[in-house]
């Protein structure tokens, strides 16, 4: 059968929930099922918990896609010239789907380029099938690659080293940065693939005047159809070309022409031209047309920086049980627990590059916790427990003090007071409270 040309880029998110109809969408493209589908373990190859990961994807595809996926082992030098290598490289070869994700852009890149997996993607492009590469894996894609740990970790000069340049096959001449909108540094800015603003605008100028940054949000794609030539923003925020500094938006849902970005490029580009002549080669903001918001070169303010849809949820738990709490309606309280916990066990496939998942777990204990002290206290108000026997007493009071039987009426009150219960007499008739209420 004819098969479509599809490379699709991820942000990140690719296992998790907001990603599930973008997979879907391009396999069902791919031929009736079962479609021979592969992922790629290189980037996180050098991690001790490679295996868990591996489980992980291979269980997202099969609960929440209903289909398979086989791995296409390629974790270290050693492996080349072994026979697993040689399974893994006909596996990518016999694959109409294949999937890289998180780990290491500079690990992935060193041990691809000793192999033939590049030639194999190239033609996969080329002659028919679909590859999906989210984080780390997007980085490579491009004409450059930048080594994000090595600058954010190690504290290397910021610069590229070479892609494999997968996006050849669409005609851009392009570095890819995932993780675009990341806001995890707080005080510190994290855009760009945790690069920030300074280091990007450094290794900017690096690139040749018809080069430019592709940016992909968090929890969003773009897919960019090579037979029609057309691309469409998927997930939940943004794509953005980048040119010197300046950038343009393309929110999610839109569709354009590949050719087009390279235009859009071209556009920035001599819009930071004209505006350097004006004022004498000093270096040109963000255009704020395209994105709204001037680029200060520092973090976001807090209410300006992205929530990964994943912690949206968590929150919206943690608000609804607090809110039951204070009621308290434990059903509704009880409901948020187990709702919470759900959306745990249904991202359980992600593979998160900040605390997500400690702070799900921790806000799940809180709310157990909380629970349980409510569950100390009571929740059901002991006088209506205990107001039948009180007012019954009361009663048998009112009587004796109207016999006249005051010493039968104050022994009454003090066998009440002795429960905890105060009795007053007042001018409208006679109130008891119970004041551990």
């Amino acid at each position: 059968m004819n098969l479509p040309r599809i490379l699709t880029i991820m942000g990140s998110g690719e296992t998790s929930p907001t990603m599930v109809k973008v997979h879907r969408a391009v396999l069902e493209r791919l031929g009736p099922p079962p479609v021979p589908a592969v992922m790629l373990d290189t980037p996180f190859g050098f991690q001790e918990n490679a295996d868990e990961l591996c489980a992980k994807a291979i269980a997202y595809f099969a609960e929440s896609l209903v289909r398979p996926i086989e791995v296409a082992s390629f974790r270290s030098d050693a492996d080349l010239g072994t026979k697993e290598h040689d399974q893994a490289l006909a596996r990518v070869r016999g694959a109409r789907y294949v999937f890289a994700g998180p780990g290491s852009p500079t690990y992935a890149l060193r041990l691809w380029r000793s192999s033939l997996i590049p030639s194999l993607l190239t033609d996969k492009l080329s002659r028919g099938g679909a590859i999906t590469f989210a984080s780390a894996a997007a980085c490579t894609l491009g004409a450059w690659c930048a080594p994000i740990y090595e600058i954010y970790k190690v504290g290397a000069e910021p610069g590229w080293l070479p892609g494999i340049d997968l996006m050849a096959a669409t005609g851009l001449l392009v570095a890819v940065i995932p993780h675009f909108n990341n806001a995890e540094g707080g005080t510190h800015d994290t855009r760009y693939c945790y690069l920030g603003e300074r280091r990007l605008a450094a290794m900017e100028e690096e690139l040749p005047d018809e080069a430019f940054v592709l940016g992909i949000d968090e929890h969003t794609g773009v897919v960019l159809d090579l037979e029609s030539g057309i691309g469409e923003v998927v997930g939940n925020a943004t794509v953005t070309v980048r040119k010197n500094g300046r950038m343009h938006i393309i929110a999610s849902g839109e569709t354009f022409s590949v050719s087009h970005l390279a235009e859009i490029a071209a556009d920035l580009g001599a819009a930071r031209a004209r505006l350097s002549a004006q004022v004498g080669a000093a270096p040109a903001p963000v255009d704020e047309a395209a994105t709204g918001t001037p680029d200060a070169g520092g973090p976001l303010p807090p209410d300006e920086r992205s929530c990964s849809p994943y912690l949206e949820e968590v929150c919206s738990r943690e608000v609804a049980f607090y809110t039951a709490l204070e009621k308290p309606d434990v059903d509704t309280a009880v409901q948020a627990i187990l709702d919470l916990d759900r959306i745990i066990a249904e991202w359980a496939t992600e593979t998160f590059s900040g605390d997500e998942r400690e702070r799900s777990h921790a806000a799940l204990r809180g709310m157990v916790l909380a629970l349980g002290e409510l569950a100390a206290q009571g929740v059901i108000d002991p006088r209506s427990v205990v107001g039948p026997y009180v007012e019954a007493l009361l009663t048998a009071r009112e009587e004796a003090r109207s016999d006249r039987r005051f010493g039968d009426a104050d022994r009454l009150r003090d066998l009440l007071a002795g429960t905890g219960i105060e009795v007053r007499d007042t001018p409208q008739g006679t109130e008891w409270y119970l004041p551990v209420c």
